[in-house]
């Protein structure tokens, strides 16, 4: 029996330059094969249009799931490959940004609701816990936050960025805090 193909995907994990630095998420929508109703990062499968580079990818992501258009978009950094196992197998790179302000809109077709969690809250109060879907009891990193829950993959993501965040000599935390600052 042959492995399944394991492919590729590029989230943001992008931060509104405005107080009180919003984390965009998104909730996908409901009719969606995969996911549906899940909250996630706004990301997706690499496209030929993307030439490979998964920057591309993950800001055209972000244009066509929240309106967010690339000269809003400073990069910043990037966290390790997360990989998806349970369903759909994914490598995922996570791309840290910082967003300019101006307006979030859902594209219907792939995005049910699109919202914002406050920086300090993902850093203070993502925990380690249990997702139970169906019979399915899952151990995976939870944040809830007015009325939604982040978890799974993103959760993972999550704790990547506040294990960086939270390590002093990581220079990821000095490159989003100055492109915050500008």
């Amino acid at each position: 029996m042959s492995k399944p193909v394991r492919r590729t995907a590029a989230v943001a994990l992008a931060i509104l330059k405005t107080p009180p630095h919003g984390v965009i998420f998104i909730e996908r929508a409901a009719h969606l094969r995969d996911h549906p109703g899940q909250i996630a990062l706004p990301g997706g499968s690499v496209d030929a249009e993307d030439g490979g580079d998964l920057r591309r990818t993950a800001l055209r992501e972000l244009r066509e799931e929240v309106g967010v258009t690339a000269d809003r978009v400073t990069i910043v950094g990037q966290l390790p490959i997360t990989r998806q196992t349970r369903a759909n197998n994914f490598d995922v790179t996570p791309f840290v940004a910082t967003v300019a302000p101006g307006p979030l809109t859902i594209d219907g077709t792939e995005t049910a609701a699109v919202f914002t969690i406050p920086l300090d809250v993902i850093v203070d109060e993502l925990t380690k816990g249990t997702h139970t879907i169906g019979e399915l009891t899952i151990e995976t990193y939870l944040l809830d936050y007015e009325s939604r829950r982040v978890w799974g993959l993103t959760g993972h993501i999550l704790r990547s960025f506040v294990e960086a965040w939270g390590d002093a000599s990581n220079p990821l935390r000095a490159a989003v805090e100055a492109a915050l600052a500008t």
